[in-house]
């Protein structure tokens, strides 16, 4: 475990995470940050609401992202190799009716 220090609405605070995790720690504690700044003349004297309310905002957004994710699925990826078959396939038919049409046209 490291501890990291944190500025969060003019405060820094001191928090335990994972070895490794320093960053991501930090990057999501500028968030908190980035949204009390935000927050502009809705910021109290009371530090806890303050906090309360900025992560309330952050789940609210991420609340929007999982909705918007949801309701619109990744399309599934192309295979490659099937797509390259079925082209193969489709210019092989054409080859074959342009000769259909070549002996058609030398007929007459």
């Amino acid at each position: 475990m490291s501890d990291v220090k944190l500025q969060v609405g003019g405060r820094v605070y001191t928090v335990s995470t994972a070895d490794g995790q320093e960053e991501k720690v930090r990057g999501l504690a500028r968030m908190v940050d980035d949204k009390l700044t935000g927050m502009g003349a809705n910021v109290t004297g009371n530090e806890a609401k303050n906090l309360l309310f900025a992560a309330i905002l952050l789940a609210d957004e991420l609340n929007d992202v999982k909705a918007t994710a949801a309701s619109h699925p990744p399309d599934p990826g192309l295979d490659a190799d099937a797509m390259a078959a079925r082209l193969e396939r489709v210019a092989n038919a054409l080859e074959g009716a342009a000769s259909a049409l070549e002996s058609g046209a030398e007929a007459s």
